[in-house]
């Protein structure tokens, strides 16, 4: 708290953004910071090129929290980058949903702890275990810290990504150097004292970042744990301050009451409204129950573009020209209400230019949806 005290609370942002931003620190804990430098990073295999460059880089400290670790080439690729990090003194530290991460927790992490490696398994469920969790209640974060200094989140997990056979993920990563990595640090430190008890207080933990960049950021975690569905509120309350274009990228949608109206009212006004969804599924339920909102979303005009390349796993949302959330949390009741999620907002123009150049390219690759060809779609699947 004392480190980031020491930033300017209101870091010139423009009129338009400021209630904005003060609403995500009241629901989130933490104000935005200036001085960042932000890399996109879209391609899943220089994503995780770079992750292991920076752990091969680190001289204090690597902390890792990520709700899919597997026990496959990716995962042990990374468990060798820590273990290299470990022989050298630095101190690595990894959080692993348990659910999500299983495997990785019943048959790597031995190894791992074996080369000196912190893993911690984070709310087990179990009939018969001592403060077992709700098996619903997970933690769905993706976060990496390296000294202090560089941070990782979004939507990739430690895994080989190949959620749907014969179409790999295609993810939306943010690496940040700066002071926004504190807020990710404050986090990964709270999250493990939450499973273990035990303070991490290590005088490097939170260095002095410098300037490392322009960009104003401020991450917003979510969960049980906070305001009552507060990851929903804050998209809610972007979807209304929407004055031009809301482009909304997410693997799952299923929405709520009212995030769907937050989303039709942003159409009906006027805003242009995408939604970019994957194409491809890795849950028939789940894209059945996504489905049945196309009509609705379509009658109100919003664009409704299916990505074909990949299974786009994406999850982030650009509002105008000088907004944007990246983070962890789908558009369903699980995301907003059960799962511990992590998001990062972006105050910049330059950054969300960017993204829409990125999202340019999934309008080019995906099939646009039109009213008259889902009218059109046989009884079979209208009544599945």
């Amino acid at each position: 708290e004392q480190m980031l005290s020491r930033r300017d609370p209101r870091p010139g942002l423009p009129p338009n953004v400021t209630p904005l931003a003060t609403l995500a620190t009241r629901l989130g804990d933490f104000a935005p910071l200036n001085g960042n430098q932000v890399e996109l990073l879209t391609d899943y295999a220089v994503s995780l090129d770079r992750l292991i460059s920076d752990i091969d880089s680190a001289s204090q400290h690597v902390h890792l929290l990520y709700y899919i670790y597997d026990d496959d080439a990716t995962g042990r690729r990374v468990a060798e980058s820590l273990a290299r990090a470990a022989g050298r003194g630095v101190k690595c530290r990894v959080l692993l949903d348990a659910v999500g991460s299983k495997r990785a927790l019943r048959k790597l992490a031995p190894q791992m702890r074996a080369k000196g490696i912190e893993v911690t398994a984070l709310m087990p469920a179990g009939l018969f275990r001592r403060n077992a969790a709700r098996f619903d209640l997970r933690n769905h974060r993706k976060i990496a810290v390296l000294d202090g200094k560089i941070g990782y989140t979004g939507s990739q997990n430690i895994t080989n990504g190949r959620f749907v056979a014969g179409f790999p993920n295609e993810e939306m990563v943010v690496r940040v150097a700066g002071p926004v990595a504190w807020q990710l640090q404050a986090i990964f430190l709270a999250d493990r004292y939450l499973e273990t008890n035990t303070l991490v207080e290590d005088a490097e933990a939170f260095p002095e970042p410098g300037q490392a960049g322009e960009v104003i950021g401020q991450v917003v975690p979510s969960g049980p744990g906070y305001r009552q569905e507060n990851g929903q509120q804050l998209m809610i309350t972007l979807l209304y301050a929407a004055r031009e274009r809301v482009v909304l990228t997410t693997p799952y949608f299923v929405p709520d009451e009212p995030f769907l109206e937050a989303l039709l009212s942003a159409s009906r006004r006027g805003v242009a409204v995408h939604l970019v969804l994957s194409s491809h599924a890795n849950q028939t339920l789940t894209q059945l129950a996504q489905r049945s909102f196309y009509d609705e979303l379509l009658d109100a005009g919003v664009s409704i573009h299916l990505y074909q390349p990949h299974f786009l796993h994406a999850k982030y949302l650009t509002i105008d020209d000088d907004v944007a959330l990246v983070g962890s949390a789908n558009i369903d009741i699980r995301s907003f209400a059960l799962n511990a999620e992590i998001g990062i907002m972006l105050y910049d123009a330059g950054v969300v230019a960017e993204l829409h150049r990125i999202q340019e390219g999934y309008f080019a690759h995906s099939t646009l949806l039109t009213a008259e060809e889902w009218g059109r779609r046989p009884l079979a699947i209208r009544t599945l």
